[in-house]
């Protein structure tokens, strides 16, 4: 089965990212075939930016990309990573910038697509 989620929110301030991210973890734990797709959009893009400094006992959406980098795709919007002065060398490596023509394909490929 192949899941797209698509998070739309800054990775901080609203717990929507929080939450999309939790949810994709806890499916890849759940479903040892599951094909995941993570597409960040709008605000979203920056829960990829690499060097997230976070409190001791906060969450960090660095952090929360890595299991899912592990066994699943992680894509981010070019305009909106163009848009907010993101670079290729500012996000997590292993995130690959895509086209919303690609994220579109991946989207009608997808057999569940959950957007938060």
């Amino acid at each position: 089965m192949h899941v797209m989620v698509i998070l739309n929110d800054a990775p901080y301030g609203s717990e929507r990212s929080y939450q999309g991210l939790r949810m994709a973890e806890a499916m890849l734990t759940l479903e040892e075939e599951l094909e995941l797709t993570l597409y960040l959009s709008n605000d979203a893009v920056l829960c990829a930016k690499a060097g997230q400094q976070t409190p001791d006992g906060y969450y960090n959406v660095e952090r929360m990309l890595k299991p899912i980098l592990r066994r699943g795709a992680v894509i981010v919007c070019r305009t909106c990573t163009e848009a907010r002065g993101l670079k290729r060398e500012d996000l997590v490596e292993g995130v690959r910038i895509v086209t919303l023509g690609e994220a579109a394909q991946l989207a009608l490929e997808a057999d569940k697509t959950l957007v938060y």
